[in-house]
């Protein structure tokens, strides 16, 4: 069975008070849809955002950041569990940093759990660590961790859905014009260069950080699918019906570079 990742940001999970609890039920019914045909892994963010939902702290005050994962990492777990409950989908939590892909006792260690929770067809829930760990031990951002999720676990596909349609040939903000391009297969050292520009004030990247991730899985001779992930008809076009009408896919594969 092909193994993919689905990474889910803080967008879409949180409104700024609350989770959004419709988005995630939509969340979890695609994902239990996909289970039927794929191994799936999901990476998700948001610790941070649901936190803020039950206390108000300054996140840009570094241990008030750690203080409100710590708070919304249970919030934001009882949500998946309520959710996939409804679909009979078993659940677990895995929290990683960036270490634990620079040591090969560490990372076989979660390869091995996450085989051994796949195998036994629970849902491994993945997300970052970053409450009793150094800024130096963190990827910062969960576009990059799931990037390495896939290939470390030998997933053939990442599936980012975000705030957004795909990646546009140029600012949809400011060129009313701008189109989604469909397929891409090399990224230009310029476009990794811009600016981060996360849409939220809970999310750490923006586009940028997308770009990365899919240029290492670009490296990795992998595929990732960007696409929207508060409407996920695109995703479930993609990964249930094999159709690609909307997002952007990136990949080595040649013939399906966009003409």
């Amino acid at each position: 069975m092909k193994r993919i990742v689905i990474k889910v940001g803080s967008s879409v999970l949180t409104e700024t008070t609350t989770i959004a609890k419709e988005r995630m039920l939509n969340l979890a019914s695609l994902i239990a849809e996909a289970r039927k045909k794929y191994e799936v892994i999901l990476v998700t963010s948001g610790a941070v955002a649901a936190g803020y939902t039950a206390v108000k702290l300054n996140r840009s005050v570094p241990t008030s950041k750690k203080v409100l994962a710590s708070v919304g990492q249970p919030i934001l777990m009882s949500s998946y569990k309520n959710k996939f409950d409804i679909y009979d989908v078993p659940i677990s939590q895995i929290l990683l940093t960036e270490e634990d892909f620079d040591s090969r006792v560490h990372t076989k260690i979660f390869q091995d759990i996450i085989d051994r929770t796949l195998k036994n067809d629970i849902l491994p829930i993945v997300n970052e660590n970053d409450i009793s760990t150094t800024p130096d031990q963190l990827f910062g951002d969960n576009d990059q961790l799931s990037a390495h999720i896939t290939y470390y676990t030998g997933a053939d596909l990442l599936v980012i859905l975000s705030d957004i349609d795909g990646y546009y040939d140029d600012n949809p903000k400011e060129n009313p014009n701008a189109k989604i391009r469909k397929v891409v297969t090399e990224i230009k050292k310029e476009e990794l260069a811009q600016e981060h520009t996360p849409n939220s004030q809970f999310a750490t990247g923006g586009i940028v950080t997308k770009l990365k991730a899919a240029d290492y899985i670009i490296g990795k001779k992998r595929e990732m699918f960007l696409c929207n992930g508060y409407d996920l008809t695109a995703a479930r076009e993609f990964l249930i019906e094999g159709v690609h009408n909307k997002g952007t896919l990136f990949t080595t594969k040649k013939e399906k570079k966009e003409k």
